[in-house]
């Protein structure tokens, strides 16, 4: 009852219904989405899940962002340039965007950003009790070079940020919503209950966040952004987002209308809404329709080859021949189509996924279903057809038990023997980190658009449980590349780097790609200028709504 209070109030206050998004007036529209997992804060410095940044991408601007092709373009920061020698980047802020209206401000009304406010927000990111984002600072400067400050506001306009060393990905860093502008106005009034009480630059401002029954933002009227015609953005009049988990009664308020769009393979049910080639079952065509794109985002199975764990040195999986079997030994176009109605891709060039630059199969090859290498690698190794090969048991959670029961199988056809443990999630990323498994089913979605993001899983310095190195993975010709394309800000000699590594992590084999995912949206009829992104970043500034007439 005080849900179904809470959310009426708000309703009536936006002079919307809540269901239909519109009223007698027929101009106001409202967005409106689920999101199973709910979401922990509105505070930029706690994004660290998809679901913060959904929300939090629309209440939050920081100094640049990436368009729909993952190329970094300015925001808040009207240009920049980077020194020659990759250690200082200069920001030059518009002097048009202002902070939403909020009580925390004198009179209520929100102020002009200024490069204070960045030096601000950056500097709280320091603050574990406030962020995680503490290990995305590692490369900025605050040392007595630079008077111990790594950001510098040179005056209102200006904003400097100063490295100890060249770092080719910053650029892409400084687009996640952690560097979001906040306004120490807010941070003082609320204190830790900013994370309810958000006050950004961004297309919509906060209005109301029932926990687990719902959020809604309206409209920011003085959002700086502009489109081609020079009309401001948004055009939407607000968005509200539902915490349903249950996917089926998410579905039908689709069916409904009472929401406008569902994202994600586990948002719905892809047997009863895709075909087997994942296109849309003509039964639904006439209420939406499907949104997908590449996705930067990589499933696979990891292995632990760090000879110096005892497991390890009693594991068939830490000869390299074993590896490369295992990886030839199913068929991954087959597990998608048949077991995912192809909402991935299979994932046979690399570890890399589409969407980012080094991302090339004419480059990089992968594994494909060869039961001849399986059994030539197989006797390579010392177990001819098999014989004497110990089963491998691999581990994952339920949400994959039937994706992995298919590669068992077709494994046993292979002679290769594997057995399935499922666990809890918590215990399965627990036990990985702590090197506890040899075997385990992960992903890896790349949270800022660079390569880096990606090889870093695999640079030795990054060895688990401090650093996300599962499998333990150590080459030196390896490290090197690595070493070498972080400071390297030529974008064709970085994308050869990156080939380079992608190809050595082919031949030792120390994960085994499953596939790239992709973004899967259903997205009803009457919604407009909905961008698609391999981020699946939730950009609603450009959104319109067609209210249907009376």
């Amino acid at each position: 009852m005080r849900n179904s209070l809470l959310i009426f109030a708000a309703c009536g206050l936006l002079a919307f219904s809540c269901g239909g998004g519109h009223n007698s007036d027929s101009s106001k529209t409202v967005f409106n989405t689920n999101e199973m997992n709910g979401i922990t804060s509105l505070d930029p410095a706690a994004s660290s899940s998809f679901e913060n940044i959904e929300a939090v991408n629309q209440l939050f601007n920081g100094l640049v962002q990436t368009d729909d092709d993952l190329n970094v373009i300015p925001c808040i920061a009207h240009t920049f340039k980077i020194s020659e020698d990759g250690l200082k980047y200069t920001f030059l802020l518009r002097n048009d965007v202002y902070f939403h209206d909020n009580e925390a401000f004198e009179n209520g009304k929100g102020r002009k950003v200024i490069a204070k406010d960045f030096e601000m927000s950056f500097n709280r990111l320091y603050d574990s009790r406030v962020s995680s984002a503490m290990s995305l600072l590692t490369y900025v400067d605050r040392s007595e070079k630079t008077g111990y400050k790594g950001f510098v506001a040179v005056n209102d306009s200006v904003f400097e940020i100063h490295l100890k060393e060249p770092f080719s990905a910053f650029l892409n860093i400084l687009t996640m919503k952690y560097f979001s502008v906040v306004p120490y106005e807010a941070i003082d009034k609320y204190q830790q209950d900013f994370r309810r009480n958000p006050v950004g630059t961004g297309p919509f401002k906060f209005k109301m966040w029932e926990e687990g029954a719902k959020l809604i933002m309206i409209k920011n009227e003085n959002y700086f952004e502009k489109d081609e015609k020079g009309v401001r953005l948004p055009y939407l009049d607000a968005v509200s987002i539902s915490f349903a988990k249950d996917k089926e009664t998410a579905f039908m308020e689709l069916l409904s209308g009472k929401f406008d769009m569902l994202s994600g393979v586990d948002a719905f049910n892809i047997n009863e809404v895709l075909d087997k080639n994942g296109n849309l079952n003509s039964a639904y065509s006439k209420k939406f329709y499907l949104q997908t794109k590449s996705f930067l985002k990589t499933d696979y199975i990891g292995i632990l080859i760090d000879e110096n764990i005892e497991s390890v040195k009693i594991s068939p999986l830490r000869l390299k021949a074993v590896r490369k079997a295992i990886n030839y030994a199913f068929d991954r176009e087959k597990m998608i189509k048949f077991h995912m109605n192809n909402t991935g891709e299979a994932a046979t060039a690399g570890f890399i996924p589409p969407g980012l630059r080094s991302y090339d199969p004419n480059k990089v090859k992968g594994y494909k279903y060869d039961p001849d290498k399986v059994r030539q690698l197989l006797m390579e190794a010392g177990f001819p057809d098999g014989k004497g090969l110990p089963e491998i048991t691999l581990h994952t959670v339920d949400n994959y038990k039937e994706q992995v029961e298919f590669i068992q199988s077709q494994l046993g056809e292979n002679n290769i023997k594997l057995k399935i443990s499922i666990d809890k999630p918590a215990v399965l990323r627990q036990a990985v980190a702590a090197c506890e498994y040899n075997m385990f089913r992960k992903s890896w979605v790349g949270d800022y658009a660079d390569e880096e993001n990606f090889m870093s899983l695999f640079y030795s310095k990054n060895f688990s449980p401090a650093g996300f190195n599962f499998t333990h993975y150590k080459n030196t010709d390896f490290d090197v590349l690595f070493e070498k394309a972080l400071k390297e800000n030529n974008d064709s000699v970085k994308v050869d780097l990156y080939q380079q590594m992608d190809r050595m992590l082919i031949d030792d084999a120390p994960v085994i790609p499953l596939y790239y995912a992709k973004v899967i949206r259903l997205v009803s009829h009457n919604i407009k200028g909905f961008n698609t992104n391999p981020m699946n970043l939730l950009n609603l500034k450009t959104v319109k709504k067609e209210v249907p007439l009376d």
